[in-house]
């Protein structure tokens, strides 16, 4: 289920968005009816839907605070006057802009589109938390070989060697091996 932020000004907006939101399966439905409020949300969302102009500010902000410092998918909806000029703004901030009035249709393909974003940033996440940790490996592999060669005058081609053996040998990884040696030889 996904959650859903839906930042709007009044009681009114709130029920209509609502309405749409969940007929496209958004149930799980937080309103704040001001940018404050909607910051002091704790939970992580997966869509945020901002109802411009708020209470206290036009949105625009919110939808750049939001879209900067969370996974979260932002939509901002705003009057037909101006939707390009805050399409301009926040198009390369990753937030999708619709003008209002909504039209049911193409709202239920910025949704889709919306998720569709979503779903290819968390897979670039996740790539990149598994590029990370592989380089903090290879970091703590290259500590053992540079300790195997200071400490046991082995060249780097042997450290390297050695390390490898070491993993066949004990049918273990090489960040275990690695790991090993680190304890053994670093004082």
């Amino acid at each position: 289920m996904k959650k859903t932020l839906l930042v709007t000004n009044s009681e009114q907006s709130a029920a209509a968005l609502s309405k749409l939101l969940e007929e496209e399966g958004y149930k799980d439905i937080t309103v704040s009816y001001a940018a404050y409020s909607a910051e002091q949300q704790e939970e992580e969302f997966d869509f945020v839907c901002i109802n411009a102009p708020l209470a206290d500010e036009n949105g625009i902000a919110l939808a750049t605070r939001f879209a900067n410092t969370t996974r979260a998918s932002v939509v901002i909806i705003v009057p037909k006057a101006s939707a390009d000029q805050v399409s301009d703004m926040l198009n390369e901030k990753g937030v999708l802009v619709i003008s209002k009035p909504i039209n049911k249709h193409l709202f239920h393909h910025y949704l889709l589109f919306a998720d569709c974003f979503r779903s290819r940033l968390l897979r670039v996440e996740q790539e990149n938390d598994k590029l990370k940790h592989m380089v903090e490996d290879l970091k703590i592999i290259d500590r053992a070989k540079i300790l195997l060669v200071t400490c046991l005058n082995m060249s780097e081609e042997q450290a390297h060697r050695y390390l490898e053996k070491q993993a066949m040998d004990m049918q273990t990884s090489k960040l275990a091996v690695a790991k090993q040696v680190i304890r053994t030889y670093q004082n």
